[in-house]
């Protein structure tokens, strides 16, 4: 089952998939920008007019049925992966933007040395 947690780029909770969930829907998303190319080359169709013909539409359903979550916005999907961010700040509880990051975006606490070796060991 998705966790819900905060997404910096959503501003809000969101529900974020772990890898078993994520290998689900990772296939539809490639196979969705792969339609829009062929269709782009058959047709000469902008971007734009491709995205309105609807291959997103598998993907998000996909989404939806993992999460309980009906997202529009095709493009947060590829973000609302757990494996993406980082731990939980010690401070506020938000992820952090990244494995990487020395400081938490959202509230500025650095975490000790000591948190930043473990969380980069794994």
């Amino acid at each position: 089952m998705p966790q819900k947690v905060y997404c910096w780029r959503c501003q809000t909770e969101m529900p974020m998939l772990d890898e078993a969930e994520w290998a689900e829907l990772v296939p539809l998303l490639t196979n969705m920008g792969a339609q829009i190319m062929a269709y782009r080359e058959r047709t000469g169709a902008t971007l734009e007019v491709a995205r309105r013909e609807g291959f997103e539409r598998v993907a998000l359903e996909k989404y939806k049925e993992l999460t309980g979550y009906a997202e529009t916005n095709i493009n947060a999907l590829w973000h609302h992966r757990l494996a993406n961010h980082g731990p939980p700040c010690e401070s506020c509880g938000k992820l952090m933007r990244t494995s990487i990051a020395r400081f938490c975006a959202e509230c500025g606490h650095v975490p000790s040395n000591k948190s930043l070796e473990r969380t980069r060991e794994g």
